[in-house]
């Protein structure tokens, strides 16, 4: 099997070729830096249909996408933030489609509107985004479905990986410098390790199972700051995490689904291996970076 991958700079692209690798698949990775087997610019259609005519995959697992939320909000990066992850999608589904291979696009908890407490099931289409982000996420995850047939549309959240900026990340290095720090506890999801999503998805372009699916870690749900608060345990810090509400932290720019419950269930109803718990994904992750 030969599998493209766009955006192989980010976390996840990066850990979906080191997967594809140990199971001894031809993967070519994208990305718009020359740090790739190929650079390309997603916003360019006749690029993208080159690329994808020349390699022709049996699938493309499409990781690239515009993911800095709050700078999504910005009046000067909005036409940007749709080119890539609207226009962008919709190019890599259009050279799909004309050579026929299979597809997987990643998608977010940020298209639906985060309130309640129920979890989100992969297939309700309740879509509400509330922000520049997952409005253009969504629209992505239209042009997918409108053209294709053979389509994985995989929703994620609270991603942390090796290879590029999260929050875990985020948490140490703010935790080594001040005493305290404030967290909210009102957003409620769960974490995923692209360690382990990378394997999922790797299961998923094996099969012929398409839809729509939710893949985080196992382990219920939390909220950041529980999440913050094991990161320091784990990490030996003794970082004071104090406890505080979406609208008592502000700063943001870009409004945040309280509630990011993805329901999973389809995914072991699919055959489909879950990923671990969380609290094992994010000691295997400190422990990787040398962090523990």
């Amino acid at each position: 099997m030969k599998v493209f991958v766009t955006g192989t700079g980010g976390q996840l692209g990066f850990d979906v070729m080191n997967e594809l690798a140990r199971r001894g698949y031809e993967a070519v990775g994208s990305d718009i830096t020359e740090n790739a087997d190929v650079k390309l610019d997603i916003t360019d259609k006749n690029a993208v249909e080159r690329a994808v005519s020349e390699i022709r995959p049996d699938a493309v697992i499409h990781c690239a996408a515009w993911t800095a939320v709050d700078a999504a909000e910005e009046e000067e990066n909005i036409p940007k933030v749709k080119a890539v992850n609207a226009e962008g999608t919709k190019n890599i589904a259009a050279a799909c489609k004309k050579i026929g291979c299979k597809m997987l696009y990643i998608s977010t908890d940020y298209v639906f509107e985060g309130t309640g407490t129920e979890p989100w099931k992969p297939d309700c289409k309740d879509y509400a985004p509330l922000n520049v982000y997952g409005q253009t996420k969504l629209e992505g995850e239209l042009a997918v479905s409108e053209l294709l047939e053979k389509y994985f549309i995989v929703r994620i959240a609270w991603v942390f990986g090796r290879n590029g900026k999260n929050f875990v990340k985020t948490m140490l290095n703010v935790g080594r410098k001040y005493p305290e720090v404030r967290v909210v506890n009102d957003q409620v999801g769960t974490p995923t390790y692209t360690y382990d999503l990378a394997r999922l998805l790797v299961d998923m372009v094996e099969t012929e199972k398409y839809g729509y699916y939710h893949a985080t870690n196992e382990g219920g749900y939390i909220s950041w700051y529980e999440f913050a608060k094991e990161i320091y345990r784990l990490a030996g810090l003794n970082t004071k995490v104090v406890s505080v509400t979406t609208e008592e932290y502000g700063l943001s720019k870009a409004a945040r689904p309280f509630n990011s419950r993805l329901d999973k269930s389809k995914l072991s109803e699919s055959g489909f291996e879950p990923l671990p718990h969380w609290r094992d994904a994010l000691k295997r992750f400190l422990e990787e970076t040398g962090e523990i």
